[in-house]
């Protein structure tokens, strides 16, 4: 089992920055790869970032390249995900995401075991 733990939601306004942190524990030598996903009231769960755990080649939703940034320190467990330029369509919950299967493009829920109980991301227009 592995066991995600997300922080660093809060109120910004649009065009500010946050960052999120998820901090893995548990049999994290299993994760192939990490993501973040987010869902908005009414929606989808839909996929945002991800990176590789071993060589760090990352992934990114069409809505958010270029704002957003994500990254890991392995030697911390850690991951991140860096939201510069955020817009009101950015507020979400937003899920830290880990994989122990590997595939291709690690874009699906679905290719993802464990999970954040999510922190809150709200954008004020």
């Amino acid at each position: 089992q592995v066991q995600l733990v997300e922080s660093g939601g809060g109120l910004v306004q649009a065009g500010g920055s946050l960052r999120l942190s998820c901090a893995a524990s548990g049999r994290t030598f299993s994760v192939y790869h990490m993501g973040w996903f987010r869902q908005a009231p009414g929606k989808e769960r839909e996929f945002v970032a991800a990176v590789r755990w071993s060589s760090g080649n990352t992934y990114y939703a069409d809505s958010v390249k270029g704002r957003f940034t994500i990254s890991r320190d392995n030697a911390k467990n850690t991951m991140y995900l860096m939201m510069n330029s955020l817009k009101p369509d950015d507020a979400a919950v937003y899920y830290c995401a880990a994989g122990s299967v590997w595939y291709q493009t690690p874009l699906s829920k679905q290719q993802y075991e464990f999970w954040g109980q999510g922190t809150q991301v709200t954008v004020s227009s």
